[in-house]
């Protein structure tokens, strides 16, 4: 039970709550209260947020002192459960060595499935929790948590237990995604390999809400994944693609048709994938912070989708090769600089259709919402974006308890 009263804020951001993710002009749409504004919490939920009244008493209050109050933010897209890392490639990586040749080698992904085979399911949960504190201090409270490491039986099911374990231990929402078909083991048989991970379909789906597939050049092609995504609906999973990242093979395209909760990279999308968008429910998961990690000039085409009238998300992509930060502001600010999507869309993105990319009823206040909410140490929200690379989240709350709050300096 708890009875909070957040006085004083000075902007509340309040995205829209709906069915479905909000799309095309939709996404600049942004509800804020300026200037005294409150939220009241009880038994964990939102009962009123909006302007200052005394209508409402409670055992406990917190003064905002003047900051801004937002949803806890939504991460549609991590690869948190692995074991080792892959420093050693950013050589290869400056010298031009791009990431498919890198894969071809031994490294990439097949690194990471060696590493994560070696290490200890204690190991795998003691590494990935510090990446899940991290996020919670940045001020995520919802987490999509990918299999993808392991690349059998035995290693796929060690990656998602973990992630299990993770959502029981720490104060967050998670959703946990199936990507045995993330990479072909080497010298095995793609179509072979693929029949393997659709057979563990029937036993992972007590432990994963979605399904995922690596649709690329040298991984598994368009037929290939269009199998494993049948294969997956008629098992009752909802299903999720790794779609053109790289080249431009239709992978948007074949989201739509099965009907994906979510298609995600999209950097090559095809023109007439994006028309489709519009006219879908499925949320293009844009990941940003690869593109700049990788080093890349060309980014996925956020305002063409957006004009479509899609709806588009932004995932830090946690990962191990080709996106290493925890950070889902700084993404913010990658999208600001280089997607050119607005303050609000951002906000948007981050919260209420990040949520429905996970199919997590989260990243809206609400009344009768959960109570995920974070005061940001900012004068207003483009300052977010705007100064990045630093963490501007003051106080987390999930469900009304604080789980975080940014220490001071320590003075004598």
């Amino acid at each position: 039970m708890n009875d909070i009263i957040i006085k004083n804020i000075k902007s509340l951001l309040l995205p829209k709550k709906s069915d479905g993710p909000l799309k095309g002009k939709e996404m600049d749409e942004l509800e804020i209260i300026d200037d005294q504004a409150m939220i009241v919490i009880k038994d964990d939920k939102v009962v009123y947020r909006g302007a200052e009244t005394d209508d409402y008493q409670a055992s406990e209050t917190i003064d905002a002192a003047g900051m801004i109050a937002s949803p806890a933010l939504v991460d549609p897209h991590t690869h948190v459960v692995h074991g080792g890392s892959r420093e050693h490639e950013m050589a290869l990586k400056r010298q031009g060595v791009d990431y498919l040749t890198i894969l071809e080698q031994g490294g990439g992904i097949l690194n990471t499935v060696e590493q994560t085979k070696k290490a200890t399911h204690q190991e795998l949960f003691d590494k990935a929790s510090k990446n899940i504190i991290r996020m919670i201090q940045y001020g995520v409270l919802t987490v999509e948590s990918k299999s993808g490491y392991g690349l059998d039986r035995e290693n796929e099911l060690k990656q998602l237990e973990v992630s299990r374990e993770i959502a029981e231990k720490f104060p967050l929402t998670m959703r946990h995604t199936f990507l045995g078909p993330h990479a072909i083991p080497k010298g095995a048989d793609s179509e072979a390999f693929l029949d393997e991970m659709i057979d563990l379909l029937d036993e992972v789906k007590d432990y994963a809400d979605f399904a995922d597939i690596f649709c690329e050049t040298g991984v598994f092609t368009i037929e290939q994944s269009r199998k494993y995504m049948e294969a997956a609906n008629e098992k009752g999973m909802r299903v999720k693609i790794h779609a053109d990242e790289i080249d431009p093979l239709g992978g948007l395209e074949l989201a739509i048709e099965q009907n994906a909760i979510s298609a995600d990279h999209l950097v090559a999308a095809s023109d007439e994938g994006k028309r489709q968008l519009g006219d879908s429910d499925t949320v293009a998961v844009l990941l940003p912070g690869t593109t700049f990690y990788l080093g890349k000039e060309e980014y996925a085409d956020a305002r063409g989708m957006i004009a479509n009238g899609g709806a588009v998300s932004l995932a830090t992509d946690y990962n191990p090769g080709s996106c290493v930060t925890d950070n889902l502001q700084m993404i913010m600010a990658i999208a600001s600089l280089k997607l050119k999507m607005t303050p609000n869309e951002i906000w948007n993105a981050v919260t209420v259709n990040a949520a429905h990319a996970i199919d997590a009823d989260k990243g809206t206040l609400e009344v009768g919402d959960d109570a995920d909410i974070v005061l940001w140490d900012a004068p207003n929200h483009e300052y977010i974006p705007y100064h990045y690379g630093v963490n501007h989240a003051h106080t987390v709350l999930a469900k009304g308890q604080v789980v975080y709050r940014q220490p001071g300096l320590l003075t004598n």
